[in-house]
């Protein structure tokens, strides 16, 4: 019994590893291993692909409070710059498989509003097509900007909510919130259900034109090689 409780308390007091698969742990937890998410929770994002430098400004955003999450603040209070850069790097290089997770039922004709919004925007509103901040396959462009294809209705729809709202953190000139506060609640549902009914095609074509300039209200300050 003397050796067993040794052995207990050795364990209990052992040093927890410095290497990234321990770092790991607590985010695999809730994203899975790989980053692929979780379809039994559409809220909780697939981080697999997603360009690394945009991934690290999240876990900034969350570790200063600046972006809001309770679960997220905590975990991230500890972690260094450099360990947040490794996180990151690692969860930007999976190619973790998509799993779809369900959308509304929307008439032909909002699906078909939805498509015309992600592709070619509405100019008379002063809303840029999804695809010219997005990249033309909706997968991120500028290392900065998130890829769309593989996030669900719900946490698409949730993040419009906040940036209407103007409560998510991000780099000025806070282009999304500008975005999100020129459409219209119809608008938000079409382009949301559409991305996440097609969005995966979208990213799947091999023919596709340059990427068109950001728009130039939309301008990011912060370079390509992230923060």
């Amino acid at each position: 019994m003397a050796s067993l409780a040794s052995g207990v308390a050795a364990s209990t007091n052992a040093p927890i590893p410095d290497t990234l698969e321990q770092r790991l742990v607590a985010c695999a937890a809730c994203h899975g291993p790989h980053g692929a998410g979780d379809p039994g929770h559409p809220d909780i994002p697939r981080l697999a692909g997603q360009p690394a430098a945009y991934l690290a400004l999240q876990l900034e955003y969350f570790r200063s409070g600046e972006r809001k999450n309770a679960e997220m603040e905590f975990l991230t209070r500890q972690l260094s710059p450099a360990y947040i850069k490794e996180i990151a790097a690692y969860f930007s290089s999976q190619q973790a498989p998509y799993v779809s997770t369900p959308a509304p039922a929307l008439t032909d004709a909002l699906m078909s509003r939805g498509e015309e919004l992600v592709r070619r925007g509405d100019a008379s509103r002063g809303i840029p097509a999804c695809t010219d901040c997005h990249g033309q396959r909706l997968t991120g462009r500028d290392n900065l900007i998130p890829g769309l294809t593989e996030l669900s209705y719900d946490y698409m729809n949730a993040q419009f909510a906040l940036w209407k709202g103007q409560s998510r953190a991000a780099e000025k000139p806070y282009c999304m919130a500008v975005v999100a506060i020129r459409m219209s609640e119809s608008d938000q549902r079409a382009a949301v259900a559409w991305l996440a009914s097609h969005g995966g095609a979208v990213a799947a074509e091999t023919a596709h034109a340059a990427e068109p300039p950001l728009p130039g209200w939309c301008v990011l300050n912060r370079g390509a090689n992230g923060p």
